[in-house]
């Protein structure tokens, strides 16, 4: 998706500091002297043992910065829980969605420089980025893609194991219809902060993996820090990814996600505790780092804005009232935590779970790695913890209360899973033969889904995901139920004709319709078919081809209506799926236009 820049090596003098972290790492996990700090966190170490092990936690990395300082750092548990290999405050991760404020922060910048702005629709700065509509076009906000509240809702499955480029994610916009006003509701949307990273490559000149690297990275000396998995195994530590099975407690490794760069500047950055400490030092004293002024105070305080209120959620349904009245800024969430304002966000991609947040007023900031898809809440389970510890605050049993919820879900999806299938209609057959099945299906925004066929078994292919289809009942055929990806099941449908030209799925929130996509026809065939035709009744209409190789109806005094390409010579018109066109043609030339309705067939011939 992007070419991305090689970190810098490590000179000697960073690995001798490396290798005096990891001893510190062994003790208690302080890096300042303080004696206060040391104090509130007496029992840390036990609690962080009963953590792992109540939660079968492969291993979790923990930072705390006070004032302008890394003053704790420690890992828990193992990078590698196969190798057992400990894990260590230089351990690299995905902080996944903890990209986001980078980007913001990053578009900040061209806010400054007069190259974007908040408030205003953003295609006033860039007038090639497409929304659904007029409206969304002539409102729509920098503001708004990046506090979440365009309307337009996640569309995830756009993105997932793609091999789309960022300017294609970029395209697909356009595509994606409101499901909300906008704002009115918060909607998380990652395309959103791929079309930042767009807007600031367009904008700047560099691509969003240069512009970070020369504006963030490197003034806060992040010299660990990269962007993919393959830069990441060329450093020495580095987690691994490992989570729990559905329908157990046995632990097993999963692929890294790699097929982030389309929408790197939503969740790309690779990161390790050391690293993300220089980041919320910035964070936390104004832009500031090592006396120098990293990020303007001005973009720091438009990203903790509350752009959009959330509501009390987990207060209302569960009874946790320590959190209350939160607010989305731009890549980052702000709330009350027991009368203390806490800024956050969380990041969260297969094997990788992070959360960097601090306390505004008592400059206290927490960084929390986590490995393990099934322990991923423990972030927030051991930063309300540390900030508790260090507030001088009474307890919170976040773990046995989440913890409680995470057994229970286990135990909920184990016996759902038994149940699956129950509405399957038996002794029911496919409408047609395996064959027909077999083709290209394609949606504008999702891409194409390839369904071929092996030894008498269709197969599934959607964006490097790959499994044999089984019949399940009519038209309909299910996946197996992957332990990682779930079972995907898609429906079939077939047109006024007889034909199978559409597959139905369910992504993301609502179902998405992959419509046959017809071999395609040569611009000089085409060509061919262009021409003037007379009607039974002796009325004259053309057949016209545009640039984009399509072509048209044209009517006398009628508008021009769209020929879509259905299967050989075969066409019809987005309105009507019981009409086709057919053009016939004899001995290389076109002689007639043949249109079929179900009220019969009716032939025009070429003039």
């Amino acid at each position: 998706m992007n070419i991305i820049p090689r970190p810098k090596r490590r000179s000697a003098c960073l690995w001798i500091f490396a290798i005096w972290l990891l001893t510190l790492a062994a003790q208690p996990g302080l890096l300042a002297q303080d004696k206060e700090i040391a104090k509130k966190l007496q029992g840390f170490d036990a609690y962080m043992t009963k953590i792992l092990k109540d939660w079968n936690a492969p291993g979790v990395g923990v930072g705390i910065v006070a004032g302008d300082k890394l003053v704790f750092a420690k890992g828990y548990g193992y990078r590698d829980y196969e190798k057992k290999l400990p894990f260590t405050p230089t351990t690299l991760g995905q902080i996944a969605s903890n990209t986001k404020l980078f980007t913001a922060v990053a578009a900040g910048l061209l806010v400054n420089d007069g190259k974007l702005t908040w408030d205003k629709p953003v295609r006033d700065s860039v007038p090639t980025i497409q929304f659904y509509n007029d409206q969304l076009n002539n409102t729509v906000t920098l503001r708004d893609m990046l506090a979440h509240r365009t309307g337009i809702t996640r569309h995830d499955t756009i993105w997932f194991k793609s091999d789309f480029t960022r300017l294609e994610l970029f395209e697909r916009i356009k595509f994606l219809e409101p499901r909300e006003p906008i704002r009115q509701t918060f909607l998380y949307n990652n395309l959103m902060y791929a079309a930042a990273g767009y807007l600031i490559e367009l904008q700047s000149g560099k691509t969003w993996e240069e512009f970070v690297r020369e504006k963030i990275f490197a003034p806060l000396n992040m010299t660990g820090t990269v962007y993919s998995i393959a830069d990441m195994l060329k450093q020495p530590d580095y987690g691994v990814p490992y989570t729990e099975k559905r329908d157990n407690f046995e632990l097993y490794k999963i692929p890294y996600y790699e097929d982030i760069a389309g929408v790197a500047p939503c969740g790309a950055i690779i990161s390790n505790i050391q690293d993300m400490s220089h980041w919320l030092i910035a964070l936390m004293n104004d832009g500031k780092y090592v006396g120098q002024q990293i990020v303007p105070t001005d973009v720091l305080k438009a990203t903790l804005e509350p752009a959009l209120a959330l509501p009390n959620t987990m207060a209302e349904t569960r009874g946790y009232w320590e959190l209350l009245n939160s607010a989305y800024g731009m890549g980052r969430e702000t709330t009350s935590y027991r009368g203390h304002l806490l800024t956050f966000h969380g990041g969260d991609l297969p094997g990788f779970h992070s959360q960097v947040s601090f306390l505004p007023r008592e400059r206290i900031g927490v960084i929390v790695f986590v490995i393990g898809n099934h322990c991923a809440s423990l972030y927030n389970t051991i930063s309300y913890n540390l900030y508790e510890r260090l507030l001088g605050l009474d307890q919170t049993p976040w773990s046995e209360r989440l913890l409680e919820l995470r057994l229970k879900g286990k135990k909920a999806g184990t016996e759902a899973r038994a149940k699956a299938g129950a509405e399957r209609i038996p002794d029911s057959k496919p409408s047609h033969s395996l064959s027909d099945y077999v083709g290209e299906y394609e949606h504008p925004a999702y891409g194409i889904l390839k369904i071929g066929q092996k030894d008498r078994q269709l197969q599934f292919d959607f964006h490097k995901i790959q499994f044999p289809l089984t019949h399940f009942h009519f038209d309909r055929f299910d996946t197996p139920d992957d332990e990682l990806y779930g079972k995907w099941s898609v429906n079939f449908q077939t047109n006024p004709q007889g034909d199978i030209d559409q597959a139905v799925m369910s992504l993301d929130e609502a179902e998405a319709l992959f419509t046959r996509k017809p071999e395609a026809l040569e611009p000089e065939l085409l060509k061919q078919l262009a021409g003037t035709y007379e009607t039974p009744t002796g009325t004259k209409f053309q057949v016209t081809m545009k640039e984009d190789n399509v072509l048209y109806l044209v009517y006398p005094g009628e508008p021009e209506e769209n020929l879509i390409h259905y299967k050989g010579l075969k066409f019809r018109l987005k309105e009507f799926s019981d009409m086709v066109f057919e053009f016939v043609i004899e001995n290389g030339e076109v002689k007639a236009l043949k249109q079929r309705d179900p009220s019969g067939e009716y032939v025009s011939t070429r003039k």
